[in-house]
């Protein structure tokens, strides 16, 4: 039982036969239009955003398997805060509500290092730093010292 694994990404529920994933999956005698539906269906959550893909497949039986993987929690946090890109010079461009740094912390706590969900907002709060968000108006930093300090502990229990 052979397995190939393909990896690839991919725009969310918009997968084509065209390059990267054609040329990839033509050799495996594998119906490219099939394995193309089984990716946007698998994708359709995260429609507007690259997404992570394995293809795994089995060349005995023809039979595959579509994995998805996480999107980078900056685009996860663009998505919520419904901007296309980041900041450019470090300044802030677009506000985000506690919830919806919690909603993507715990959407990409399986791909953290953070062992509780006070430590992956901490690190996804840290991540809007970088794409140049604020969480309810207060600085990436800020709203870390905060939680450092108990300030949202009941709403992260």
């Amino acid at each position: 039982m052979a397995k190939e694994t393909i990896e690839s990404l991919v725009e969310g529920g918009n997968a084509s036969p065209g390059p990267p994933l054609g040329p990839a999956l033509g050799p495996t005698g594998l119906n490219i239009g099939k394995v193309i539906a089984a990716i946007n269906e698998k994708t359709a959550d995260y429609k507007g955003m690259k997404v992570p893909i394995k293809v795994i497949i089995d060349s005995d039986t023809k039979s595959f398997e579509v994995v998805v993987g996480s999107p980078p929690a900056a685009s996860l946090l663009k998505k919520e805060a419904g901007i296309e890109t980041g900041t450019k010079d470090g300044k802030p461009i677009a506000n985000i509500e506690f919830a919806q740094l919690v909603k993507v912390a715990k959407m990409k706590k399986d791909a953290m290092l953070a062992r509780d969900l006070k430590a992956a907002v901490k690190e996804a709060a840290g991540t809007c730093l970088n794409v140049g968000l604020t969480i309810d108006n207060l600085k990436p930093r800020e709203m870390i010292a905060a939680i450092n300090a108990g300030k949202y502990d009941d709403q992260l229990n």
